[in-house]
């Protein structure tokens, strides 16, 4: 797959179509596939950060997760075609899991919440198997028995919803322990499956303003939200100095 090398953060080229596929073809392969959808704050923290920017590199697979993103990939002369959500693919991933004996592990959330994604995707999908849940609160102590629990169920898939960058900093600490064939950090998914959080109507996503529909919701996230017009602008100044392949 092609990439774009975004603030030295490669993102794959691809849509959500795209993804799941590679998704489903992961499932093929006897290995931990790591799977993150890096949006315009977390290229910012890799791109501050040396050692995260290497460890998001290292995924299988980094779809846009933004539009900032996509929009950086365009002023950079290599354009992605669409933003590719995590939450998005991640659907679409179930409805392709819905018809065959794959099986899936939910991870995160406050105490209750991956209950009630577990309950809310059996009804959108009847014949998907969900193995096992967890939720998002546990000590460093209690990571063995976690990775222990998923490897015990079964799963081929783990969602980790445990909010950027901590679950891709677990993911990738624990990769080498996990018996699954694909790690997929996917933040407040979980809680949207839930039902205890809503995304953006279409209006707002349509048009790139799903980051202001979040503002308005969740006043707290004004700090972390001054990101992205610092990621807008070092994408102009310094974007092309990182090398494309």
């Amino acid at each position: 797959m092609e990439r774009v090398n975004i603030l030295g953060v490669k993102v794959d080229m691809v849509t959500i179509n795209e993804a799941a596929a590679a998704i489903m073809d992961f499932f093929n392969e006897d290995r931990v596939h790591t799977v993150f959808t890096p949006n315009s704050e977390i290229i910012m923290a890799a791109y501050r950060d040396e050692e995260f920017g290497k460890m998001l590199n290292d995924a299988d697979l980094l779809t846009a997760d933004g539009i900032g993103v996509v929009y950086a990939s365009k002023i950079l002369k290599k354009p992605i075609s669409e933003r590719a959500a995590g939450y998005d693919i991640a659907r679409k991933v179930l409805e392709k899991m819905n018809y065959t004996d794959h099986k899936l592990f939910l991870f995160g959330g406050k105490p209750g919440v991956a209950e009630k994604a577990r309950e809310n995707l059996k009804r959108d999908y009847p014949e998907l198997e969900i193995v096992g849940v967890r939720n998002g609160y546990f000590t460093e102590e209690e990571e063995p028995r976690i990775v222990e629990e998923i490897n015990r169920s079964g799963a081929d898939i783990v969602f980790v919803c445990l909010g950027a960058p901590k679950q891709e900093k677990w993911i990738n600490a624990h990769k080498n322990e996990l018996n699954v064939r694909v790690a997929m950090g996917i933040g407040g998914s979980l809680d949207v499956f839930a039902g205890t959080a809503q995304r953006a109507p279409e209006f707002f996503c349509r048009f790139g303003l799903e980051w202001f529909y979040r503002l308005i919701k969740e006043p707290w996230r004004a700090k972390r939200m001054t990101d992205l017009p610092k990621f807008a602008a070092t994408v102009m100044t310094k974007g092309r100095k990182f090398k494309q392949d």
